[in-house]
């Protein structure tokens, strides 16, 4: 153990430590030993690792799968010494130098989920006499690049649903909704603009609601997993009984999200738009249309979406006031979405699904700016004196 003191630092450093890799990219780094006096070093050794990794515990029994992406092994040797066993490091920093080239073709995305992950990492390991193999471990990010602006993606996602709503057995009408989106993929901060129809002929009061919902698929030792998560949510006006309502470029932002990892066997990330119906003592109506979150966006993706960005970050600043006093605009026609209040205040009805929260009458609220203050002016001519 006295020897195994001897070794001050033992890291692993990256040329590019910020750096998203890709497939065909070089990976380059340094091992860095700093030791405090003389130690004898048989071998540096580096191995690096792409793995795919499914687990979970089914009863007694584990469900475990792995897929490999990439495997690296290299010894490594000082520049200015050569290479054999019994090396001597003086009391001093040193470098070991490393590099290699990701395999060409598709990669598994970097990825961390409840049942599995994909993990890439470059594992040094110090072997000397008479001690124990000493090893440090750093992991890089790979990104599997999706190109959104493929003609599958830009083409429009359309789909309806109906169903027949009944009351111990007796029929109470129905519901119906038809949805499209203008194209299938997104990247982080595009606008899903969303065309939809509602109709409402029950007797109970429903609410349409819209989210982006990811859906998460392992598999392993045959068996599967799926783990569902919402990730944004937006919604509409309640529509009372024998009426219907449309939404005509309604919009939700899409957040910062992993890209779709559709080309691994055992791990699957999907992305849905559901757009869906709350109806009271009753099953939603959903509709699920499919997304691909890519990586990269061009030009073309986001043109579709740029009215819909300008309008959604409009703020009280840019309003240019009127110089002659009139009556102020109406909130709801100003406010965008996203910044009206989200938490509930006024309950109306409960949603027995408990999937959402219970149906709430909603209030705008403002979580920057205010709006600005309205003051009327006096048109009468002012008197110099009493008349």
């Amino acid at each position: 153990m006295v020897m195994f003191k001897k070794v001050k630092s033992f890291t692993v450093a990256f040329s590019e430590p910020d750096k998203v890799y890709c497939s065909g990219d070089k990976v380059a780094g340094r091992v860095l030993v700093e030791v405090a006096e003389v130690t004898r070093v048989n071998s540096v050794k580096v191995l690096a690792c792409g793995v795919a990794r499914v687990t979970w515990a089914k009863g007694p029994a584990q469900c475990r799968q792995e897929m490999e992406y990439l495997r690296f092994e290299d010894v490594l040797a000082l520049e200015e010494q050569p290479t054999g066993e019994g090396m001597g490091l003086p009391g001093n920093k040193y470098e070991y130098k490393f590099g290699f080239e990701l395999p060409q073709g598709p990669l598994g995305t970097t990825f961390k989920g409840k049942y599995g992950s994909v993990d890439y990492w470059v594992k040094a390991s110090l072997e000397r006499p008479a001690c124990p193999t000493q090893q440090v471990k750093k992991r890089f990010e790979v990104m599997d690049p999706v190109d959104v602006n493929t003609p599958e993606l830009l083409s429009p996602v359309a789909a309806k649903k109906e169903k027949k709503v009944s009351c111990m057995f007796i029929p109470d009408g129905r519901v119906s909704v038809s949805a499209q989106i203008d194209r299938k993929g997104f990247c982080e901060g595009d606008e899903i603009c969303i065309n939809a129809d509602f109709e409402n002929t029950c007797s109970r009061i429903v609410v349409p609601k819209a989210a982006i919902v990811a859906k998460h698929t392992y598999l392993a030792n045959g068996q599967t997993k799926v783990f569902s998560q919402k990730l944004s949510c937006v919604r509409g006006n309640h529509i009372i009984s024998g009426t219907s309502e449309s939404w005509r470029g309604k919009t939700i932002r899409v957040r910062k999200l992993k890209p779709s990892i559709l080309g691994c066997n055992i791990l699957r990330v999907e992305y849905f738009l559901q757009i869906y119906v709350s109806v009271p003592g009753s099953k939603k109506i959903i509709l699920e249309l499919p997304l691909v979150i890519g990586s990269r966006s061009g030009i073309g993706s986001r043109s579709s979406s740029m009215a819909s960005q300008t309008s959604s970050e409009m703020s009280w600043v840019d309003l240019n006031l009127p110089d002659a006093p009139e009556a102020p605009p109406c909130y709801l026609d100003i406010v965008p979405e996203d910044h009206r209040l989200e938490s509930p205040t006024t309950p109306l009805l409960d949603d027995p699904d408990g999937f959402d929260s219970p149906i709430f009458m909603y209030a705008p609220e403002f979580k920057f700016m205010p709006p600005p203050t309205y003051t009327e002016v006096s048109t009468a001519p002012a008197r110099d004196g009493p008349g």
